[in-house]
């Protein structure tokens, strides 16, 4: 499929440049199961949409100040963008400098972010090896883990769309309430607009709430570059599936009730898992039409980019010309797109998933 037939236009008003005051007062647009007009909504209105019984699956993956900003020894500007840990203690990262980089002897030195802590000290990063164009492997310091090197030194990694540097507020507005471990390089958006009220009164109302973890990274946002979207690919992303929710999945799949992810993220977790049978590891599964869904029934969902694979997997729910004409009726009644935007709840074009456990 060509990669035109999934772009549309979005007037440059309709990005979101920063997040509302009350995370749940964003606008929902909700399509019906069995067809129809869609539905204009807010996101406190979830549990009315959601039915009885429903299980929801959050992503607990929480956001790093993975953007450091330094310079190289001839004083040049470098920006690290770091992306993954490998098994040795390093990190793949995306680097940008001036010049060409001369790894295994480059050293940058990366400097505190203005407004951070007034003790934070500058930080050495050695460029070990070039793995593509534009990305290394970089190395931090014995005693300085990178982790805690992102706290001290770094950036939320806001998308570029939004046209503005991170804020102090970003570092808790970019992050969902119930993140909890460390790993990503993107927030997964759909879950911004849950407060704790939210979520508490989903479970009084007959909601099931699981959780798990995929760690936002170059495979949820990297952009397409083929001409042909199924010839794209995709990078691996890591996930981990807690016995608990696992559980719950196939719990909800034998009694027929409906499997709800929050992200796309979420919905990459549970499908890899449910081809794969593997629980935790690197997931590069391309979900897009037509894509036989079997662990997830609905999908709560931000208004994406176009041209991405993120567009793609939403619509393997609903179809592309629904979809499409669902972002057409939302950007002329003013909804606000991308990560600080408003929300859809879509459910799967083809019914229910299986009743029966998920399989690889």
């Amino acid at each position: 499929m060509s990669l035109a037939e999934w772009d549309f236009e979005l007037p440059p008003e309709r990005i979101a440049r920063a997040p509302l005051a009350r995370r749940d007062a964003c606008r929902l647009l909700a399509l019906p199961r069995g067809g129809g007009a869609p539905e204009h909504r807010v996101f406190s209105d979830l549990g009315a949409l959601l039915p009885r019984g429903a299980l929801l699956v959050l992503n607990e993956t929480r956001v790093i100040p993975a953007r450091l900003l330094g310079r190289r020894a001839t004083g040049g500007k470098v920006e690290v963008l770091l992306v993954e840990p490998r098994p040795d203690g390093d990190w793949d990262a995306l680097v940008r400098a001036g010049g060409a980089l001369r790894p295994p002897d480059e050293e940058v030195t990366l400097e505190p972010r203005a407004g951070g802590a007034a003790d934070a000290a500058p930080v050495p990063l050695r460029v070990v090896e070039r793995l593509a164009p534009g990305r290394y492997r970089v190395r931090f310091p014995p005693d300085r883990p990178a982790l805690e090197v992102a706290d001290a030194l770094g950036h939320m990694p806001l998308p570029p769309y939004l046209g503005r540097e991170d804020e102090p507020s970003d570092r808790e507005a970019y992050q969902t309430v119930f993140a909890r471990e460390p790993g990503a390089i993107a927030a997964p958006t759909a879950g911004l607009h849950f407060t704790p009220d939210l979520l508490a009164a989903l479970e009084a109302g007959g909601v099931e709430i699981a959780r798990l973890v995929l760690h936002v990274g170059l495979g949820t946002f990297a952009p397409v570059r083929a001409e042909r979207l199924e010839d794209h690919v995709m990078h691996a992303e890591r996930y981990a599936i807690p016995a608990a929710t696992a559980g719950a999945v196939e719990a909800a799949r034998r009694a027929g009730r409906p499997v709800v992810a929050c992200g796309t993220t979420t919905v990459r977790a549970l499908e890899a898992w449910a081809r794969s049978g593997v629980a935790a590891g690197v997931t590069d599964i391309f979900i897009r039409p037509p894509w036989t869904l079997r662990a997830v029934d609905g999908i709560i969902t931000n208004f994406h980019l176009p041209r991405t694979t993120l567009l793609a997997l939403v619509a393997a729910f609903v179809g592309r010309e629904r979809l499409l004409a669902a972002y057409a009726e939302a950007i002329g009644a003013g909804y606000r797109f991308y990560s600080y935007g408003d929300a859809m709840l879509a459910w799967r074009a083809d019914g229910p998933a299986s009743t029966q456990e998920p399989s690889p």
